[in-house]
């Protein structure tokens, strides 16, 4: 699109929210996949050993709730050490411009000519961006935090939750559902194709190539039931 002297217009945002967005869906994402890769593993690995239904089932909703919840605790913990950090950076950052004022602007100033300005603008910038917002400004220059967005960790934990428990209920479903010789083939073809779907928006999200991640994502599940159920088959033949 153009603007009426033909200059190119960009309707796409070029702003942080933009960024965080991506983040979150990259991690939902993510998330899908582990919950499917370790189920799937789980419950091929019981069908080598069993092809009891409630067994079946028992397993599978064991591990998805195991999964899910050591997901969310995982988030909670590691995000919250995060907003903690955060927290702390923007109180020490407050205190330094309400002790040395003239430091900090100097300091950004310095900043912002190490992004390309010259001096003069550097300093010009650094004294408006310091009479509307010191905090502000120095928090996402140098910090490159935005005060009014810390880090929640209730949403990355829930974030977490829901992701792995989508992507486990794929696996839990196809090995319970079809009748019982169909139960291996239904849940192996399944999990390969969501592996095939997560490998591929993973790399669309990460400007990667698509082929590697895909081969590499639908591979590595198919190794790991592969494994789980010779060694599900192997423990049903022992009678463990």
């Amino acid at each position: 699109m153009t603007d009426t002297q033909g200059a190119p217009q960009h309707d796409e945002p070029h702003d942080g929210a933009l960024g965080t967005r991506l983040n979150w869906l990259r991690a939902a994402v993510l998330g899908a996949n582990d919950g499917v890769v370790s189920t799937a593993g789980l419950v091929v690995g019981v069908a080598g050993a069993t092809g009891d239904r409630s067994t079946l089932l028992t397993a599978g909703l064991a591990g998805l709730l195991a999964g899910s919840m050591s997901m969310a605790a995982g988030e909670y913990v590691s995000v919250s050490t995060q907003r903690d950090s955060e927290k702390a950076a923007l109180a020490t950052e407050r205190r330094e411009l309400r002790d040395e004022p003239e430091a900090e602007l100097v300091e950004l100033t310095d900043l912002l000519e190490g992004k390309g300005l010259s001096h003069e603008v550097a300093r010009e910038a650094a004294l408006q961006l310091t009479a509307r917002d010191a905090l502000r400004a120095h928090a996402e220059v140098e910090l490159g935090i935005d005060p009014d967005e810390l880090t929640n960790p209730w949403h990355a934990a829930g974030a977490s939750f829901l992701a792995f428990t989508a992507g486990a209920l794929l696996p839990l479903l196809a090995i319970v559902l079809p009748p019982s010789s169909y139960r291996l083939p239904v849940t192996v073809a399944s999990v390969l194709v969501a592996l095939t779907a997560t490998g591929w928006w993973s790399a669309r999200l990460g400007n990667a190539p698509v082929a590697p991640a895909v081969l590499r994502n639908a591979g590595g599940g198919a190794v790991a039931m592969g494994v789980t159920y010779a060694a599900g088959t192997l423990l049903g033949m022992a009678g463990v």
